[in-house]
């Protein structure tokens, strides 16, 4: 090259060096750098011979379905291309692969080793002989969200390649982060060489015009934040002021003699979760400190609920979560079966009335908010509302309940809970541009990226053979509230 960075670090020893003049000489250096892996191309062959696992994952890394002629029996021609114009008109990085039986294709390693040969972070589907195999990497869609999936469309559609894969496609479309990746809107070309490209120009971005990024993304996400704030604030007081009035109506008197000590710890409990709720909004700056005020709420109506009961002589109540529906109806009693407009069937937890409702043939009395498109279920409102929800029911389970709504999408992303993160403060972060983007995170593979064999094989060691899978089970059931 022209320009090394030895020769940069030489010239700054011994006197002062503008930072512009360093950072632009350096974005020379970098720019060459770039230009020679772009040209110079990948360094090897994608191992594997023709029908082998290297031809389906240069098929993959071109196109979203691969189906081995040999398997053509199980998803036509017309049904993969009708599944990869489905995936390319959602923009999510999901791959899908037909496979036979077959000694070149082992259902122990092959899931594993097929994102290890694509290179690409994406949601990985594999119907292989009789066998359905998924994994994702965990910023495109967690581990639990995946298994969960997976469990849903394989007892639904077990027997049907087609419609489990479409199924599979449908759902993973709605959770996945990130893009499609840049090889798909090509007529060919290499893997490797685009994710050379797409890696030196990832390290120029960085190092040129870093800390320009972190300043214009603290700020969109300082006014992001502020913004979603404000309308998680009219709901969450609504929530309040209903508990609020819970507690007057009560009509208990602590000094009365048929009050005992459990009895007055319970409602003194139960009014300081009021205080503490009231405490935590009035202090909230950001949309995830709401999630302290819904678990402070949720804490309250538990200890009121436990009050009821000792004072009607009643069994005392076991600790479930909330309604599904409406977290305000308190403490659920059941799980019923319930799936959202066109999607798939799960069990939720129900108060009384609901749960009655649902038997009759009606709808639930649902929760809904102000949304730009008028009133909305919460779980279809936005990405606001995922602090909101997750102090109600916990980020783990609900993200398996919201499967295939907005809502369930948004938290099953990676971070949704943390402290730091994408998303968060804590560092460079960043902050979410106007396409819902982390600039912070350019330096970490996204969906759709290029990140060649560096990912966690646990995330692609799942699947379901002819009829179960290990890394399945009770994901839904009562026992896990």
């Amino acid at each position: 090259m022209g320009v090394s960075l030895t020769s940069l670090t030489r010239a700054s020893r011994g006197r002062s060096v503008p930072l512009p003049a360093l950072l632009g000489a350096l974005l020379a250096a970098l720019l060459v750098a770039a230009f020679t892996l772009v040209v110079a191309g990948p360094a090897h062959a994608a191992s594997g011979g023709a029908g082998g696992i290297g031809a389906v994952a240069e098929a993959l890394r071109k196109s979203p379905v691969y189906v081995d002629s040999r398997a053509s029996s199980q998803l036509s021609s017309s049904e993969a291309a009708a599944l990869a114009k489905k995936i390319k008109d959602a923009g999510k990085p999901v791959f899908v692969a037909v496979l036979p039986a077959a000694p070149e294709f082992p259902p122990q390693t092959f899931l594993n080793d097929l994102r290890t040969e694509v290179g690409i972070t994406g949601v990985y589907a594999v119907h292989l002989g009789n066998g359905f195999y998924t994994g994702a990497d965990p910023q495109v869609m967690p581990r639990r969200a995946v298994v969960n999936l997976t469990g849903a469309v394989q007892r639904s559609y077990g027997s049907d390649t087609a419609a489990l894969l479409n199924n599979f496609v449908d759902q993973a479309d709605q959770q996945a982060q990130g893009h499609i990746p840049d090889s798909w809107g090509t007529s060919g070309g290499s893997g490797g060489g685009s994710g050379a490209a797409i890696a030196a120009g990832v390290v120029v971005v960085g190092a040129g015009g870093g800390y320009m990024l972190y300043r214009r993304s603290r700020k969109r996400k300082a006014e992001r934040e502020r913004a979603e704030l404000e309308s998680l604030r009219a709901v969450v007081d609504e929530d309040i002021t209903a508990f609020g009035e819970e507690l007057d109506r009560l009509d208990f008197t602590p000094s009365a003699l048929t009050s005992d000590d459990a009895m007055r710890q319970d409602y003194t409990h139960a009014l300081d979760c009021y205080d503490r709720a009231k405490a935590a909004m009035a202090a909230a700056r950001r949309p995830e400190d709401v999630k302290q005020v819904t678990e402070a709420l949720e804490d309250g109506r538990f200890s009121l609920a436990t009050l009821e009961a000792r004072r009607s002589g009643a069994p005392l109540p076991e600790r479930r979560l909330p309604c599904f529906f409406d977290p305000r109806h308190g403490p659920s009693v059941r799980d019923v079966e319930w799936a959202p407009p066109g999607g798939v069937v799960r069990s939720v937890p129900s108060c009384a009335a609901d749960a009655a409702r649902l038997a009759d043939g009606q709808q639930p009395m649902t929760r809904t908010v102000q949304t730009a498109s008028g009133p909305q279920p919460y779980w279809d409102a936005g990405p606001a509302y995922a602090p909101w929800a997750g102090g109600y029911f916990g980020g783990g389970l609900l993200s398996g309940l919201l499967v295939g709504t907005l809502l369930g999408s948004v938290m099953s992303a990676p971070y949704t809970y943390a402290d730091t993160g994408p998303g968060f403060d804590g560092g460079f972060d960043g902050g979410w541009d106007g396409d819902g983007h982390d600039w912070g995170d350019a330096h970490v593979p996204q969906g759709g990226d290029y990140s060649g064999a560096d990912f966690n094989p646990a995330d692609f060691s799942g699947g379901f053979g002819d009829g179960g899978s290990d890394d399945f089970g009770g994901d839904f059931g009562g026992g896990d509230w």
